[in-house]
């Protein structure tokens, strides 16, 4: 039996399919060479491992995976037995911005304690990082959070920022106030998709003040919200990050009593020295904001 068939296939059904398996193997690896790879392994036991779509382990895969598990699970923990006690992989889950405009200094603190680590980057919503982290796909993300996490996981804040309505230099609005007291709003709303935490933040304290305003744009980041702004293309919704001005022909309008986008840093399970040194790497980067 090929034992890196054996790894393969672990991957496969810890990961629940071919394609999120690829994403998380620590190595380079196409998606038709694993599916060619674990199809070999089926041919050589005679039976089917796993249904495709929707995923699901048959009673032979799921008898594999029993086996393989222990094994595969704890390759990394030995090494770093091995190496001397020290991790050698950090995966991290955030948003554009942060992976962006923060990720690299925070790496430099982390890199001085941990040399010879190797990171991986996931980006997403906060939505799809809470699920990459609940299937163990990332040690840790840094999101938006609505409320206290589920039992099993840590939640660390780190800042709270503000909500704001983004305007285009030219524009004759002075206070949100000046769209509220409308009997009807016609400016457009560009704000990001309306499944995210950001979105139903805002709208639901709209919902509250008995306002209707919904989304006539709907971008994929803060970045595009911006951009779609200052083409005059509408209203923008979007948070204050101190420190990070807005383009000169943007505008912001303050969104009082509006609640604050909670930020924090969301693990699973006993904090490692690696993570916890991650960790204070980020508190020490959020405090320079306050």
């Amino acid at each position: 039996m090929n034992v890196h068939h054996l790894e393969l296939f672990y991957y496969v059904a810890k990961h629940g399919g071919i394609m999120p398996a690829v994403r998380n193997i620590p190595y380079g690896i196409q998606q038709p060479a694993v599916s060619a790879q674990v199809a070999q392994l089926e041919e050589f036991l005679g039976v089917t491992l796993f249904h495709r779509r929707p995923f699901s382990l048959t009673p032979a895969g799921e008898k594999l995976f029993e086996f393989v598990s222990p094994f595969f699970s704890k390759i990394d923990l030995v090494a770093g037995e091995l190496q001397g006690g020290q991790e050698r992989h950090f995966r991290l889950g955030a948003s554009t911005i942060i992976l962006r405009d923060h990720l690299p200094r925070l790496l430099q603190g982390v890199k001085k304690k941990f040399p010879g680590v190797k990171v991986s980057l996931r980006e997403g919503y906060a939505a799809q990082l809470v699920e990459l982290i609940a299937k163990g796909e990332v040690d840790m993300v840094i999101t938006l959070m609505e409320r206290e996490p589920q039992a099993g996981f840590q939640f660390q804040l780190l800042l709270e920022l503000p909500m704001v309505l983004l305007v285009p230099q030219s524009s004759q609005l002075k206070s949100v106030q000046d769209l509220f007291l409308s009997d009807k709003i016609d400016e457009a709303l560009i704000c990001l998709p309306s499944q995210e935490l950001l979105s139903r933040l805002f709208q639901g304290h709209l919902t509250e003040l008995g306002i209707e305003w919904f989304p006539s744009i709907e971008a994929s980041s803060i970045d595009l919200i911006e951009t779609y702004v200052a083409a005059g293309l509408g209203v923008g919704m979007s948070v204050k990050v101190p420190g990070r001005p807005f383009p000169e022909n943007v505008r912001a309008l303050p969104l009082e009593n509006f609640p604050p986008a909670r930020i924090g840093a969301l693990w699973h399970g006993k904090i490692t020295p690696l993570l916890d040194a991650f960790l204070n790497e980020t508190k020490r980067r959020a405090k320079e904001f306050v």
